[in-house]
């Protein structure tokens, strides 16, 4: 089999920290919301304008929600109100073929700008502890 055809690499466990890479599909995931480890989370917010569609859901360890709904209404929901912003997205970023994001980049824009991100799980977690270094924590 040539080079250009093989399958992709899979990153294995991480280093340290939780590990979903195994929940591979939609259908994992809500199993586990089933069992109490993970909850759904809307990426666009419905106080925002999001809606139920699937690609707006994303399944992330219980209490990630939390911390996102704090941040979209204790910090963005002021910036939009006051005219600071008037873009919002909240991007997963994923590793290998988890369904569970290992991160969300949360941006917030025009005129001004907010930009943060929630590390959940495997080298996400890594550049949070290199921000903390970097920052004197």
């Amino acid at each position: 089999m040539p080079f250009w055809k093989r399958k992709p690499k899979e990153p294995g466990p991480p280093a340290h920290g939780p590990d979903f890479s195994h929940v591979d599909s939609r259908e994992k995931a809500l199993a586990m919301v089933e069992e109490g480890t993970l909850e759904s989370l809307y990426l666009m917010p419905k106080a925002f304008g999001g809606t139920d569609d699937p690609h707006n859901v994303v399944y992330v360890p219980v209490g990630v929600a939390t911390i996102k709904e704090s941040t979209d209404v204790s910090i963005i929901a002021p910036l939009i109100q006051d005219g600071s912003v008037q873009y919002y997205s909240a991007t997963p970023e994923y590793r290998g073929r988890s369904f569970v994001p290992m991160a969300l980049q949360i941006k917030a824009t025009d005129p001004k700008s907010f930009q943060t991100e929630i590390a959940i799980w495997g080298e996400a977690l890594d550049r949070e502890k290199q921000l903390r270094k970097e920052d004197g924590g």
